[in-house]
């Protein structure tokens, strides 16, 4: 019967083992990580492409000043009556007239870059706001996960201990051999005999080979014939 108590022992340290494995923290933890690395991926792209168009925005910027001072210089000059050839003053009001059009088509590109790097801020932003969700829920999963697992670790290690004390007055050959056909059947090694069935595959015992197992020692070990379990008596064998 020790045995059968050691069976019983190992589908309840299986059941706990697979809440362990299948727990709903788990799951989710594994789906935030995924989720923070693609979004991780994408607030990594947009930064770089801040700094990019920050970049860009402060040469056109340079651009802009640089266009005006000329066109400021100019003026002056014209303003001033240095300029007192007629050719050369049409051609600095031609020159004039280029610059403004050079300042607009600029201020244009300026524009557009500033409107770009807002976007993209804003863009940015909101994947860190992400980023921030995704860490929040995932610190929360992961205190969730760590309380139920403790609490299922100390079921096991008492189970363990309880199942260790079991097996210690079992033979260890017998242990060996209920080991071996756990492993190959399913997690079930052993089989109570009860109303002439096994436990084990949930046949019936035909009369002759029950015949053999009531007239076995008490030490000695059974096996079912058709699944080659290990068959244990019980007061409800029906022999």
């Amino acid at each position: 019967m020790k045995l059968l108590d050691v069976q019983e022992l190992d589908s309840k340290l299986d059941q706990l083992k697979h809440q362990l494995d299948t727990m709903p923290e788990t799951k989710e933890l594994q789906a935030l990580t995924t989720a923070r690395a693609e979004r991780d991926d994408q607030a990594r792209d947009a930064q770089i492409q801040v700094h990019d168009l920050t970049r860009e925005q402060k040469k056109a910027d340079a651009d802009v000043e640089q266009v005006k001072g000329r066109r400021t210089r100019d003026q002056d000059r014209m303003n001033q009556g240095l300029i007192t050839n007629p050719k050369d003053l049409e051609r600095m009001q031609q020159e004039l007239v280029s610059l403004e059009r050079r300042i607009s088509s600029l201020e244009d590109t300026e524009l557009e870059v500033m409107e770009q790097l807002e976007t993209t801020q804003t863009q940015l932003a909101d994947l860190q706001s992400k980023l921030s969700t995704i860490d929040e829920k995932a610190e929360a999963a992961t205190r969730s996960r760590d309380e139920k697992a403790g609490q299922i670790k100390v079921q096991v290690t008492d189970m363990t201990e309880e199942r260790a004390v079991l097996a210690s007055g079992v033979p260890d050959d017998l242990m060996t051999l209920y080991g071996k056909l756990r492993i190959q059947k399913g997690g079930i090694g052993v089989g109570a005999l009860r109303a002439r069935r096994c436990g084990g595959c949930g046949l019936e015992v035909n009369a002759s080979e029950l015949a053999v197992i009531a007239k076995a020692a008490f030490e000695e070990v059974l096996r079912c014939e058709e699944c080659s379990r290990i068959l244990v008596r019980t007061s409800e064998s029906g022999i």
